[in-house]
């Protein structure tokens, strides 16, 4: 029973399981084009059962990460890219990484779903315990589309009226909402952070690109690619207009001393961005 699932994510060794795979494609420890472990070694140093791990695989392949073929095993499609790709390389792990790195974490986030974002806070959740990190106040402000608005995306072709894909989108989107909230707000109740405020607002706006802003100095940034893709959805195999979020392209912007300089010109535009669309809504609710 230890691979249960509860909700949409499925269980918590599938919830791991899962994480684990995007975090280390992410960072490139599985380079694009290269096979993952064998599914025996996975299924021991992931500690899940061969249908867990399965599954688990089945929902990398439907995001874009990898592609399993029978006999030749997975491989890596994509990974989350960041440019530029100077000496001090940047990815999606190492920003978070930096981010609780530092004493006050203040992180503003719009993206379309909350997904990428939890698997990123419940790794640094797990540092925050480990005691590799020790941030005295974590700030998170998120922006999410309104649930009661029709968005363009994910659709079926050809049939407009289908509303299971977007009922699946704001399921996965609540359960990691709620799952990320409780990561952080668990350490302080742990006594771990002296001071934990998670903030999730939704704007009347489709989301076309997702921004990650560190401390009001650094900024990730990148645009949705629309893509045509096929998802199992109640047992039928349907196809979906849809955004691959993970595997944006997200270009990295820093500031400096020098205010007009590029990369701080971009970081304040953003998060003037940012602190506009957020003061127009006044609290959580649609």
């Amino acid at each position: 029973m230890g691979d249960e699932r509860t909700g949409e994510g499925g269980g918590s060794k599938f919830g791991r399981a899962l994480e684990t795979l995007r975090a280390r494609i992410g960072d490139g420890t599985y380079a694009v084009g290269a096979s993952l472990p064998p599914q025996r070694e996975l299924v021991k140093e992931l500690d899940v059962s061969r249908h867990t791990l399965q599954r688990v695989l089945a929902r990398l392949s439907d995001e874009g990460w990898v592609e399993s073929r029978r006999g030749s095993g997975t491989r890596v499609l994509s990974a989350q890219r960041v440019l530029p790709r100077a000496a001090g390389r940047v990815t999606l792990r190492s920003f978070f990484d930096r981010a609780f790195e530092q004493r006050e974490v203040l992180l503003d986030i719009n993206t379309l779903t909350s997904e990428s974002v939890g698997t990123h806070i419940r790794l640094q959740a797990e540092r925050v315990r480990d005691r590799e990190v020790t941030p005295e106040c974590i700030v998170l402000r998120m922006l999410l589309p309104r649930e009661s608005m029709s968005l363009p995306y994910p659709a079926v072709k050809g049939n407009d009226e289908d509303t299971r894909p977007q009922e699946r989108l704001r399921g996965i989107t609540r359960v990691h909402g709620s799952s990320l909230r409780e990561a952080l707000e668990d350490l302080q109740r742990e006594g771990l952070v002296p001071r934990v405020d998670v903030a999730i607002r939704h704007t009347p706006l489709t989301p076309t690109f997702k921004v990650y802003l560190l401390n009001r100095t650094e900024a990730l940034h990148g645009f949705y690619q629309v893509v045509e893709r096929g998802i199992e959805v109640d047992g039928e195999e349907i196809e979906l207009l849809d955004v691959l979020g993970l595997g944006a392209t997200l270009t990295h912007h820093a500031g400096d001393t020098d205010p007009s300089s590029q990369g701080t010109v971009f970081v304040e535009a953003v998060q003037a961005w940012f602190d506009s669309v957020w003061n127009l809504l006044t609290d959580e609710s649609d």
